[in-house]
C-alpha cells in the first residue's frame, strides 16, 4: 500500500513539474515583446505607432524602437535582430539599401525590393500601400500661376530664375538634382538652400524660396494648399510604405501579417497627409493621431 501512495506522489509530482515547465514556456514565448521600430520623423513614428497599437490590441507584448534614425540605423538594427519590423519605402529600400537603379514602375519595385530583401538579409516584405510617399517639387499657388510652372520640365527651363530648398542630400542623391539634371537636361538653379527637413515649407511660404522639395504625403500640402509640379519624365521612384518584418519573427508570430497588411493598405496620400499634419502642423502627439485613426476604420476591437 505504501508502494503505491509514493508511486502515486512520484508520478503526479512529475506530472505537476512537467505541466509547470511547459506553461512557463508557453508564458515566455507569449509575453516575448515584439520589437517595432521606425525612423525619426513624423509619418514614420505614426506609422510606427500603429503597428504596435495594433499588435498590443491583440495581445501581443510589443516594445517601441521608435525614432532610431535614418534609413541606415534601421536597417541596421533589423539586419542584428535588435528590432522585429519596422516601416520602409519601396523606393528607399531600391535606391538606398539595395543600391539598384531608379525605376518607375511601382509593381516592379516592389517586386525587386521583395525578392532582393529576402535573398540578402532574410527579410520579408508585407503589403505595400496605396499611398506613394515620392519626392516632388512644390510651389505656392500664387508662384506656380504668375511663373506658369506646372511640371518639371516648365522648372527647368526657367532654372536661373529658380530657388530651392531642401534637405541637404536632395543635391546628391541619384533622385535629386543630380537625377533631374539627366532626365530633364541641364539644370542651373539661381541657388539651393539646404535645410532640415522641418524648416523647407516655412522657407517657401515666408518667400526665401520659389520651389521646395518635400513628399507627396507632408501634411503641409494640402495644408496650405501647395502646387505639386507634374513629373512628366517620370524621374523619381515609387515610395510605397510596407511593414518590413524579420522571418524569424513572422515564424514565430504568423498573425502579424495578418494584421499588419489591414492597416498599410488603408493609407492613401490623402489620408497621410491629414495625419501627418496633425503631428508637424498641430503638433499633436503620433500615437494619439495613429490610435484615432486605428479607431475610426475599425481595426481596434
Amino acid at each position: 500500500m505504501r508502494r503505491s501512495r509514493r508511486w502515486l506522489l512520484s508520478a503526479l509530482l512529475t506530472l505537476f513539474t512537467l505541466f509547470l515547465t511547459v506553461s512557463c514556456s508557453l508564458g515566455s514565448n507569449d509575453t516575448a515583446a515584439i520589437r517595432v521600430g521606425s525612423k525619426d520623423f513624423a509619418e514614420q513614428l505614426i506609422i510606427g505607432e500603429m503597428y504596435a497599437l495594433i499588435l498590443e490590441d491583440h495581445g501581443y507584448t510589443v516594445e517601441r524602437k521608435l525614432n532610431l534614425g535614418g534609413t541606415s540605423v534601421a536597417q541596421t538594427r533589423l539586419e542584428k535582430g535588435e528590432i522585429d519590423l519596422y516601416p520602409e519605402y519601396t523606393g528607399t529600400a531600391l535606391i538606398s539599401v539595395l543600391k539598384l537603379p531608379v525605376s518607375s514602375d511601382q509593381a516592379k519595385v516592389y517586386q525587386t525590393v521583395s525578392k532582393g530583401y529576402k535573398e540578402q538579409f532574410n527579410l520579408v516584405w508585407l503589403n505595400p500601400s496605396p499611398m506613394n510617399n515620392t519626392q516632388t517639387l512644390v510651389m505656392t499657388p500664387e508662384e506656380s500661376e504668375q511663373l506658369g510652372i506646372e511640371t518639371i520640365s516648365d522648372l527647368v527651363a526657367q532654372d536661373n530664375q529658380i530657388i530651392m530648398i531642401g534637405p541637404p542630400e536632395f543635391q546628391e542623391r541619384e533622385d535629386g538634382l543630380p537625377g533631374l539634371e539627366e532626365a530633364y537636361g541641364e539644370f542651373d538653379l539661381q541657388q539651393y538652400i539646404p535645410v532640415e527637413p522641418s524648416l523647407r515649407y516655412q522657407g517657401l511660404i515666408e518667400g526665401e524660396a520659389n520651389v521646395a522639395v518635400g513628399f507627396s504625403t507632408d501634411g503641409e500640402i494640402s495644408a496650405f494648399n501647395l502646387v505639386m509640379l507634374e513629373d512628366d519624365k517620370q524621374l523619381f521612384p515609387p515610395y510605397q510604405v510596407a511593414p518590413v518584418v524579420r522571418q524569424e519573427t513572422l515564424e514565430n508570430y504568423p498573425k502579424i501579417r495578418k494584421l499588419l497588411n489591414p492597416v498599410t493598405t488603408r493609407l492613401t496620400n490623402e489620408t497621410m497627409q491629414r495625419l501627418n499634419y496633425e503631428v508637424t502642423g498641430k503638433q499633436r502627439d503620433p500615437v494619439e493621431v495613429a490610435n484615432e485613426f486605428l479607431q475610426s476604420e475599425g481595426l481596434l476591437e
